[in-house]
């Protein structure tokens, strides 16, 4: 059926060209610029139709676009299209994700990018390693729904783990607790045990040695 299809618009194209009197050229031959045919200009109507036509106005395009967007948002959506994952992600690049999360230095220091360059090796191993959830993925918008699938629980559970432990910490006793010194008490108080592995002489040492002690306390 697409056969004919073809073969039905082709019939068509060419009866316009011979109704209009339209050259229609073998596109390995010569190709002659203008109505002349006497002075060949070297070249096959496949190269002039490729290069000297469709390529020109690409590029056209390209500098277009370029005139449209400067570097900042270029490098965004670049960025943005390497996380596409279509076609098992055949756009992922690594150097463009890295250049987008650096226009967050609020969000990524010299430190979390250093460990982002590692994440991302880890990332699109998984991410190519057939795992059903991420194997049917039609643009950026379904990879996010499918990472939010994944992070929600995790984070709903951190989020009712906090507030549960704020029962404890802020109680009637210490109710006017303020909120910096609230924050390092959560802190202590979820991560416990971490915290339990830390002397006491060691938070003895570390406050003796503050210059500002008073304000710190």
């Amino acid at each position: 059926m697409r056969e004919n299809g073809w073969e039905s618009l082709l019939d068509d194209v060419s009866s316009f060209c011979d109704v209009h009197d339209i050259l229609i050229p073998k596109l390995d031959e010569s190709y002659f610029p203008g109505k002349s045919k006497r002075k060949s200009s070297g070249v096959s109507y496949e190269h002039h139709l490729c290069v000297e036509v469709f390529f020109v106005v690409i590029d056209v395009q390209l500098q277009e676009l370029n005139d449209l967007f400067d570097v900042v948002s270029s490098d965004l959506l670049l960025g943005m299209g390497s996380l596409n994952p279509d076609n098992s992600f055949s756009n992922f690049d690594k150097g463009k994700i890295m250049i987008l999360a650096k226009c967050y230095p609020s969000e990524f220091d010299d430190g979390k990018i250093r460990d982002l360059s590692y994440q991302l090796d880890t990332f699109i191993i998984h991410m190519r390693s057939g795992n059903p959830k991420f194997s049917n993925l039609q643009g950026t918008r379904d990879l996010a729904k499918a990472l939010l699938t994944l992070i929600l629980p995790v984070a709903t559970a951190t989020v009712e783990r906090a507030f549960s432990s704020m029962k404890h910490i802020k109680n009637e006793v210490r109710n006017n607790i303020g909120n910096h010194y609230l924050n390092d008490c959560l802190v202590c108080y979820i991560e416990h045990d971490v915290f339990i592995n830390v002397s006491n002489d060691v938070i003895i040492d570390r406050f003796q040695n503050m210059k500002t002690r008073r304000g710190q306390f």
